[in-house]
C-alpha cells in the first residue's frame, strides 16, 4: 500500500556512510541472509505507447520527476507470479497511492524478465485488468471498462491451476478473479462484516478498516482449493496490532469461517506479502513505515498457524532480515552489508528450499528509499537462507 504524496526524508545507503538507525530487537530466528542476486528496473521505465498518467499529482516536481507523465509507469509492485524461464509476472498497485489521484492508472500485471547476473531487469509485456462483460455494478471511472486505481486497490495475486488469477483489493475489501489476460469472470466478492471506506456500497454504513487496509497479502493452498487472503490494517474491535487471515473456498465460493490472527511486532507497522510454505506455515512479510536510514524493520517471517504456545496468534520465527543481508561479493557494487531500506516491499516467492527471490514496491514517485531526492528503481533481489524451509510439495512454482 502506498503512502500517497508523503515524502519521508531519509538518508542514502551508501557504503562507507555514517550507520543507519538501530533496527528493533530482532528476534530468533534462521540467523543471517546471504545476497545471492541483484536487479534492478529504473524509476522512470514507461508502458511504451501508453496513455497519459499523473494528472492529479499537481505540476511540482516529486523526488526531482515532474507530473503528469507521457505514459504509464512500471511501478508499484505488489504481487509476484513466479512465471517460467527466469520471468515474473508482477501486479501493479492502484498507482499513485489514492483512490483520488489515481483515476488515469491502469491497473496492470507487467511480465518482467530480471537478470541477477548483470543487474538488469527486462520489461517482456502485460495485460491490463478489465471488466468489458459488466460484473461489476458501481460506477467505473472509463467507459471503455478498464480498471483503474480510482476503482480498485490490488495487491495480492495467486495464479489457480486453470492459469486464471484471484487477486486480493484493499479498497473493498474484494476478491477478484480474472482471466489469463486479466479479464474480471465474475463479480467482485466482499469480505463479509468487513467494509473499507473506499467501498463502493458503504453508502450511509460505517467502515470498520482503515483506508487501503485490505487484502495485502494473499496465499493459495498446495492444492489450490482454498486462498488465504491477509489483511494490511486491524478490524474495529479487534486488538491493536492484530490482523486478520481468512480463508476462502474456491470450489464453492464462499469464505469457510476459518481464520486466524497475525501480531505485528508493533501496532504500527504493516504486512507487505504473504506465500505458503506448507499446509501449516507462510512466510510473510513485515515492515514499518519508514525507508532510507530510518528503516528500522523489514522482515520475514514464518507464520505457523497451529499456535503452538497458545497465544492466540500464530507464531513468527525470524527468516530474513532485510536490513542485516550479508553480502561478501558486493553484488549491486553495495557493502558485505546490504540493506533493502525501502518504505514497502511487497513481493516474495519461494524459489527453491533455501532461496527466496524479494522486490520492493517504489511509489513512484514518492518513495526515495535507496537515495534522497531521487526516486526509488524497482529492485529485484535473491536471498540465501542459512538453514532450508522444509517447503512442501507445490510451494515452489
Amino acid at each position: 500500500m502506498k503512502k500517497g504524496l508523503i515524502v519521508l526524508g531519509a538518508a542514502a545507503l551508501v557504503a562507507g556512510l555514517a550507520a543507519p538507525a538501530a533496527a528493533d530487537p530482532k528476534p530468533a530466528g534462521f540467523g543471517r541472509a546471504t545476497l545471492t542476486g541483484f536487479a534492478s528496473l529504473p524509476a522512470k521505465t514507461f508502458v511504451p505507447d501508453s496513455e497519459p498518467s499523473g494528472s492529479r499529482l499537481g505540476e511540482e516536481p516529486i523526488n526531482g520527476i515532474t507530473p503528469p507523465f507521457a505514459g504509464q509507469p512500471v511501478q508499484g509492485f505488489s504481487g509476484i507470479v513466479p512465471n517460467g524461464r527466469g520471468r515474473y509476472l508482477m501486479l501493479s498497485d492502484n498507482g499513485f497511492g489514492q483512490q483520488a489521484n489515481s483515476a488515469d492508472f491502469l491497473l496492470r500485471v507487467h511480465e518482467v524478465e530480471p537478470d541477477l547476473r548483470t543487474g538488469r531487469v527486462r520489461v517482456r509485456g502485460g495485460f491490463n485488468l478489465s471488466d468489458p462483460d459488466g460484473h461489476i455494478t458501481f460506477p467505473l471511472t472509463r467507459e471503455d471498462r478498464l480498471l483503474t486505481g480510482a476503482d480498485f486497490d490490488v495487491e495480492s495475486i495467486v495464479r489457480a491451476d486453470d492459469g486464471t488469477f484471484w487477486i486480493g483489493d484493499e479498497f473493498g475489501p474484494f476478491l477478484l478473479h480474472v482471466s489469463a489476460r486479466g479479464k474480471l469472470l465474475e463479480p467482485p466478492i466482499p469480505l463479509p462484516g468487513v467494509r473499507a471506506p473506499e467501498n463502493p456500497y458503504l453508502g450511509d454504513g460505517k467502515p470498520n478498516l482503515g483506508r487501503s487496509k485490505g487484502f495485502e497479502g494473499m496465499a493459495r493452498s498446495l492444492d489450490g482449493r482454498r486462498l488465504y487472503p491477509l489483511l494490511e490494517g486491524t478490524v474495529d474491535g479487534d486488538p491493536a496490532g492484530t490482523l486478520r487471515m481468512y480463508e476462502f473456498d474456491v470450489r464453492k465460493r464462499r469464505y469457510t469461517g476459518k481464520r486466524w490472527t497475525y501480531r505485528l511486532d508493533a501496532p504500527e507497522n504493516a504486512i507487505g506479502d504473504a506465500v505458503i510454505v506448507d499446509r501449516n506455515r507462510f512466510l510473510v512479510i513485515e515492515r514499518d513505515n519508514n525507508e532510507g536510514d530510518a528503516a528500522r524493520t523489514k522482515r520475514i517471517y514464518l507464520a505457523d498457524i497451529r499456535d503452538r504456545d497458545r497465544d492466540g496468534a500464530m507464531d513468527k520465527t525470524l527468516v530474513a532480515d532485510l536490513l542485516d543481508i550479508a553480502n561478501p561479493k558486493r553484488l549491486g557494487g553495495f557493502g558485505t552489508t546490504f540493506r533493502f531500506p525501502f518504505q514497502t516491499i511487497e513481493d516474495v516467492a519461494i524459489l527453491d528450499d533455501r532461496t527466496l527471490i524479494v522486490a520492493n514496491d517504489n511509489n513512484f514517485p514518492f518513495s526515495a528509499g535507496r537515495t534522497p531526492g531521487k526516486p526509488d528503481n524497482n529492485e529485484f533481489i535473491t536471498i540465501r537462507l542459512t538453514r532450508p524451509l522444509n517447503t512442501a510439495h507445490g510451494a515452489i512454482r
